[in-house]
């Protein structure tokens, strides 16, 4: 039995009809939604990261092909076994993982694929300014997300210039999706650095999107957030 092949039954064996319902409810898959099209077999979360431990490390070829499954959870299976090619891989694998990972974001087509995956792939690769500032001009909502949560992992190392930069380019974007990961991510940087996010706020709070505005402000004390959401700074 091909590794695909095993890696396919694996993800079917442990499918249940009843919470695939669910799921495509949940991700929004139906006519004129986000995620419209997608379909789902059934499996958690945890399900899933039990199959990457089972197969990693997986060659690339049979990762390439479970990428371009129809279902979601396979390739969430495919992106989480590139991510572990990445971390643990030498530099040859990173490349090779990183070039993949770009060539399948038309595969990385929901939040979670992009959350799970972009901070440990995009992130330490170093990608340059000019690159993330080009993706979040993309007209694929999923590759904006990629260009901003990509940035987390500077964040956690306490550099911030790439994830403001970004975040200045979204802005005026109409996408909740994206208001919700600009906040999310500004909401870190204010974690380590609040001087450095405020600064942000003062600059921006009156003409970023609300929901942007409130997940950034998320751990600020009642009536800083009172201020910030009213414009009193």
């Amino acid at each position: 039995m091909s590794k695909l092949v095993e890696m396919r039954k694996a993800v079917r064996d442990l499918g249940r009809p009843a919470r695939a319902t669910i799921l495509q409810r949940f991700f929004k898959t139906g006519p004129g939604e986000y995620g419209e099209g997608d379909r789902f077999l059934g499996l958690t979360v945890p399900q899933v990261r039990s199959l990457v431990r089972r197969f990693h490390p997986a060659e690339f070829p049979p990762i390439a092909a479970i990428l371009r499954s129809p279902y979601h959870e396979e390739r969430l299976l495919g992106l989480l076994l590139l991510v572990e090619r990445y971390r643990k891989g030498p530099a040859a694998d990173r490349r090779t993982a990183y070039r993949l990972y770009c060539r399948s974001f038309s595969c990385i087509n929901n939040w979670d694929l992009v959350d799970a995956t972009a901070e440990h792939v995009v992130g330490p690769h170093g990608v340059d300014r000019p690159q993330l500032l080009a993706w979040a001009a993309s007209p694929n909502l999923w590759i904006r997300r990629i260009a901003i949560v990509s940035t987390f992992h500077s964040i956690r190392r306490n550099r911030f210039a790439d994830t403001l930069a970004v975040a200045r380019s979204l802005l005026r974007d109409k996408e909740d999706l994206i208001h919700k990961a600009v906040g999310w991510m500004l909401r870190e940087v204010g974690k380590r650095d609040v001087a450095t996010l405020e600064t942000f706020l003062r600059r921006h709070c009156l003409t970023m999107p609300r929901t942007m505005l409130r997940y950034a402000i998320e751990r600020f004390p009642a009536s800083k957030r009172t201020a910030y959401l009213k414009g009193i700074v």
